[in-house]
């Protein structure tokens, strides 16, 4: 390998990409020299297509390997990858009065700033995330999103045996926190060389807003209290969403539930997600209107939802606030032991998904409604999937999944096509989990290699929607309603 010319190329590539002037190239040239442990470099002509920038990129980490200046293990070439493509991002000082110039002129321009110059230093993995598998699928309720996550990549032996033998660190305190910002990364905690974090000030407090890595959907963003405490859903909680998506009114913004089994992966920093992304329960439609006693001026809708969600909707932040304040105290005490509805044991189990929205002049407010109580019969949760349909998901069901998009685990990438060469009787290592479910399927229609896909992906879709309903307090049905109405009578 030639390595000054791909040193070159590389160079060419980020002045192509506009990362780059040609007033830093010999700085930027030099402190990558230092990284790659070389003090030698000829000059060269870069190629006239230097190719596409990650594949160069591709290249310097496998001399990195070759050379021993790394080992192949990946949390090794993710460090040096990212200190790489940092020497390219601006430091966040800079960044950040570029972004609120670009704020001047319009909120989204300023995101578009942040979010290009986040996919640009491959702090958002765009490479990885194409490998995603994505489909829409229409339903009583819509259409859901379904996608089995395979931009992570699987843990090799050795990387494994690495984090064993890695002591646990106190900093940065955990994966959200701001000392996340530069931060080298070690075999038990991702490189962040290339992170940057937007400043933000919410009611008078230092916040943080930044890119998710790993997006599952349009600009998936997380929005950070600068102080390490756990996840809580409060008044300020719902200050804050319409807060966000007052100061970025093309987003929308919410907050995972904040108890155990209902709850994001994260509870311990406070934090909520945003984003560009149009989800399908956005464009639910309406179950039923109710008027709230002491808030009539609200618009309160209750939505044809497999999950139980209350909509309100006005002009002013304040009175939206007062009213969500109202439906969440109210639904943190109910009880209803015919809906299987009990608020507390020897701890609580109502909380809510609460998620917020700009439309046209008004402020909206989705409250979705949640329990985390486990029984006999479902130790998982009475409100998380049951065991028949934890083949597909078992995990919990969060902020992203409540507004119907699935995230699946890259195992059912292989699983699923056993799944459908069992249907069209091939040799198949179909899993035992599946079985039921696939005899199911294939007992309700005839199934050809022409038809096998879509109906492999309708399947999964239900079942999802299975999951979804069995994540809901007050089902979709007759007596479901009665119950829900029995609670919004209470408001």
């Amino acid at each position: 390998m030639d390595i000054s010319q791909v040193i070159t190329d590389f160079l060419a590539a980020n002045k192509q990409a506009g990362n780059l002037t040609e007033a830093d190239e010999i700085y930027i040239r030099n402190r990558l020299l230092a990284l790659l442990a070389l003090s030698d470099y000829e000059n060269c002509m870069p190629a006239e297509e230097p190719g596409p920038l990650l594949q160069l990129l591709d290249k310097l980490i496998e001399f990195a390997v070759q050379s021993g200046i790394i080992s192949a293990i990946d949390s090794e070439k993710e460090q040096l990858e990212s200190a790489i493509m940092d020497l390219f991002v601006p430091l966040p000082s800079e960044l950040n009065q570029e972004f609120q110039r670009r704020y001047a002129q319009s909120p989204q321009q300023a995101t578009d700033y942040f979010h290009e110059w986040s996919k640009a230093s491959n702090y958002i993995k765009t490479r990885e995330l194409a490998r995603n598998i994505r489909y829409q699928t229409a339903t009583n309720y819509g259409d859901l999103e379904i996608t089995i996550n395979l931009a992570k990549p699987e843990k090799d032996p050795k990387q494994i045996a690495l984090e064993k033998n890695t002591p646990t660190g106190n900093y940065p305190t955990c994966l959200l926190c701001m000392e996340n910002e530069g931060y080298l990364g070690n075999s038990k905690h991702p490189a962040r060389t290339n992170h940057r974090i937007i400043q933000l000030e919410l009611a008078g407090e230092p916040w943080g807003f930044q890119f998710s890595p790993y997006a599952y959907y349009e600009e998936h963003s997380i929005f950070l209290a600068k102080e390490h405490r756990p996840m809580q859903i409060n008044r300020k909680t719902f200050a804050n969403l319409l807060g966000i998506v007052e100061q970025f009114p093309h987003y929308f913004v919410g907050s995972n539930a904040d108890l155990p089994i209902v709850g994001g992966s994260i509870l311990t920093h406070d934090h909520y997600q945003g984003g560009a992304h149009n989800f399908p329960m956005e464009q639910a439609e309406v179950w039923y209107s109710f008027v709230m006693t002491d808030f009539p001026e609200i618009e309160a809708e209750v939505l044809h939802w497999p999950l139980s969600v209350i909509r309100l909707r006005h002009k002013k932040k304040d009175i939206l606030i007062d009213a969500a304040v109202h439906v969440f105290n109210t639904w943190k005490s109910y009880n209803d032991e015919s809906a299987s509805i009990i608020a507390e044991t020897d701890q609580p189990h109502n909380t809510v998904t609460p998620i917020a929205r700009q439309k046209a002049d008004d402020y909206e407010l989705d409250i979705v409604l949640r329990n985390n109580r486990t029984s006999a019969e479902f130790p998982d949760g009475i409100f998380h999937p049951h065991p028949n349909v934890q083949h597909i998901k078992k995990e919990n069901i969060g902020l992203i999944e409540v507004m119907g998009l699935a995230i699946l685990p890259a195992r059912l990438k292989e699983e699923l096509e056993e799944v459908r060469a069992y249907w069209l009787n091939k040799p198949s290592n179909i899993k035992a989990i599946h079985l039921d479910w696939a005899d199911t399927v294939k007992a309700k229609q005839t199934i050809t290699e022409a038809n096998s896909q879509d109906v492999l992906k309708q399947a999964v879709a239900e079942r999802f929607l299975e999951v979804l309903t069995d994540a809901g307090v007050f089902k979709q049905t007759t007596a479901g309603k009665v119950a829900f109405q029995r609670f919004t009578t209470t408001l």
